[in-house]
């Protein structure tokens, strides 16, 4: 598994990739702030919404701070995920180093 920091991420998606970008807080936390373009599955949900992702795509995981992303990219790569990415820091850094308007919580 890769890890990216936010500014990594939104160099990468600046260049034109366009990976899926997989959001594993719950519906409160993406309420109050979300990066542009994530798909939202609560990690407890996700065993039974895996079918919902591509297993072949560019999947970037996204939480709070990075620790549940990190632990759904690693659950994501057992279950045949061969591109996974882990939003370290979360969107609280996203917030930090890349969007400062982002609301923080």
């Amino acid at each position: 598994m890769r890890q990216f920091r936010p500014t990594e991420l939104a160099a990468h998606l600046q260049a034109g990739h366009t990976p899926t970008l997989l959001d594993v807080r719950e519906p409160w936390e993406a309420a109050l702030c979300s990066i542009p373009g994530a798909v939202l599955i609560p990690m407890g949900e996700l065993p039974a919404r895996i079918q919902e992702l591509d297993p072949d795509a560019e999947t970037v995981v996204i939480c709070h701070h990075g620790v549940r992303s990190y632990h759904a990219a690693r659950y994501l790569e057992t279950v045949g995920f061969d591109d996974v990415i882990n939003l370290s820091g979360g969107v609280a850094a996203w917030a930090d180093e890349v969007d400062p308007a982002m609301p923080r919580y």
